[in-house]
């Protein structure tokens, strides 16, 4: 019976959506790992996430399980849920968005794909408590990231789209992008951002700080 249930758990873990290198990497490597279980909080999101690191180490927690990937999208962070939802874990802290927004989408289409993702860990996890995160803002004075040129002001957009859906369905929203910003505009603070998208240790520092008070709700942070 313990064996059985040890392949449940690992047969759940299985992704078949195949993207880019990098993706296909971190699934097997996830794969690999302990799989998710009910004692877990994860941070699931893209590169933003990823480069946090250890989040236990970062915020003073446990049982923090990153699940980030560098460059993934809504649809690869939707692909990939069955990594994550089957263990139940105690709490999921989303981060999707920013990658949708620089395929060029209308910011109607980006919104209406992160919900696709709220729905589904709603839908297949209704016990996990969800934590829904802004998009954080970016800065094009960086002269960065080309696919994000002309976009500062869509990350506000989404984010609006998607904080209403929160709230009509009673999902946390967690509201990073007003910390972010630079007062009277859409754009990253400087000192938080070391190319216009990607966090500064600031930044992470910033991010820590008002993550401390949801992940104490959950139990992760004492």
């Amino acid at each position: 019976m313990g064996l059985a249930m040890y392949c449940g758990m690992a047969s759940a873990q299985h992704v078949t959506y195949k993207s880019f290198d990098h993706y296909n990497d971190k699934v097997v490597e996830f794969e690999k790992m302990r799989p998710v279980d009910s004692t877990d909080v994860v941070m699931l999101g893209n590169s933003i996430t990823e480069f946090g690191g250890d989040w236990n180490k970062r915020v003073g927690g446990r049982h923090i399980r990153n699940r980030g990937i560098a460059g993934d999208d809504a649809m690869g962070i939707y692909h990939r849920l069955d990594q994550i939802l089957p263990g139940k874990p105690r709490a999921v802290f989303l981060m999707v968005g920013i990658n949708d927004i620089s395929h060029d989408l209308k910011g109607e289409q980006v919104a209406e794909l992160c919900i696709k993702v709220i729905d589904k860990i709603r839908r297949d996890a209704p016990q996990t408590k969800l934590y829904v995160q802004s998009i954080l803002p970016i800065n094009e004075d960086f002269n960065r990231w080309k696919t994000l040129e002309g976009k500062t002001d869509v990350v506000p957009a989404v984010n609006r789209r998607v904080k209403d859906h929160c709230q009509r369905y009673g999902i946390e929203y967690i509201d990073l992008f007003s910390k972010f910003v630079r007062h009277g505009t859409n754009d990253l603070r400087r000192e938080l951002s070391v190319d216009g998208l990607h966090l500064s240790p600031q930044g992470y520092k910033q991010w820590a700080f008002v993550l401390k008070r949801y992940l104490r709700d959950c139990g992760a942070v004492r």
